[in-house]
Formats: structure tokens, C-alpha cells, sequence
């Protein structure tokens, strides 16, 4: 496994570059699209995934939304500050998890990352539209709006992609 970008507090690089290998059987988005999979980690299920992260708002969702596109997310903390558009770069902590809960990339430990939209995975740039600086938002990315059906390093082949990511700012 190629550590460079696998393990907690480096980089946003396995959202632009990928990482090693890791051995992970996930579903078939034909199969989500039959019911045939079980229910996937969100944030609120584990407290390893709430390390680090800032604070909720009290009335938080328990529910998600979902976009046309497919995307569902939630706003746990609110903001009425500006949102990004997809070509703006951004500063965010975040944490990428699969459907059983393993983390494969995180900025907590360290300092935000900082990338373009237009240089990540579609879900991403649309995801982060939703939510304005200093807001945190849940993202269930689809995997047609994630790696698809190559994966990319730790992330199989048609896997669904889960992240928290609060929005550190607009650059």
C-alpha cells in the first residue's frame, strides 16, 4: 500500500491521485439500484469517524437529501456565508470513508487541505456547492460520481464514497 496518502492527516491526494491497493468487496450500483445492499456508515453511526471534527448543530438532520444527480448529503452545521462555485479552490477538513466505515483518507491530524473543485471527483464538485464557508456537510457520493467502476487505489471498483468535510474557506 502506497502510505503516501492512505493514512490520516496528509493530503486531499487520494481525492485527485489515488493510493494502494486495499482488498474491499462493495456492491454493484446495480445492485444498490435492486436493494440488494446493506446499509452503509454514516457519520453519526461511529464516533471514530467524529474524531477531530468540529461541532454540529443541535437541530442537525437525521435525514438525507438527495441531489437530481444522485448525490445524497446532509447539512450538519449551517452557514450563511458564501458557498463555492465548481471552479473555485477551496480549503476543507475532511474524512472519506467506504460503506463498512473504513477511513481511507483524511486531512484531521494536520492542516486543511486546499484543491480546486474542477480538480476532483464530480460528486465532490457538486457536493461542496451545497454548503457554505464555515458549514460542515455529509456526502454519500455514488461511485458514477466517484471512481467508477476502475476504483482508484483503496477505493473498489463501484464503490460508493462517504465524506464529512467542513468548509474552511473559499480562496
Amino acid at each position: 500500500m502506497n502510505n503516501q496518502c492512505c493514512v490520516i492527516g496528509l493530503s486531499v491526494s487520494c481525492l485527485v491521485t489515488g493510493c494502494g491497493e486495499l482488498p474491499h468487496t462493495v456492491p454493484t450500483e446495480d445492485a444498490v439500484r435492486r436493494g440488494q445492499v446493506r446499509e452503509a456508515v454514516t457519520f453519526l453511526d461511529s464516533t471514530a469517524l467524529q474524531d477531530g471534527v468540529g461541532a454540529m448543530d443541535a437541530d442537525a438532520p437525521k435525514e438525507f437529501e438527495t441531489t437530481q444527480s444522485g448525490i445524497q448529503y446532509r447539512i450538519l452545521r449551517k452557514s450563511e456565508w458564501q458557498k463555492p462555485t465548481a471552479i473555485d479552490s477551496v480549503a476543507v477538513h475532511y474524512r472519506g470513508w467506504l460503506d463498512d466505515g473504513r477511513e481511507f483518507d483524511s486531512s484531521y491530524g494536520g492542516s486543511p487541505a486546499s484543491f480546486s473543485l474542477s480538480g476532483v471527483v464530480p460528486g465532490w464538485t457538486e457536493g461542496l456547492q451545497l454548503v457554505g464557508t464555515g458549514g460542515m456537510i455529509e456526502l454519500w457520493i455514488p461511485a458514477k460520481l466517484g471512481y467508477g467502476v476502475n476504483g482508484q487505489g483503496p477505493i473498489p471498483p463501484n464503490a460508493p464514497l462517504h465524506f464529512i468535510v467542513e468548509l474552511e474557506s473559499i480562496n
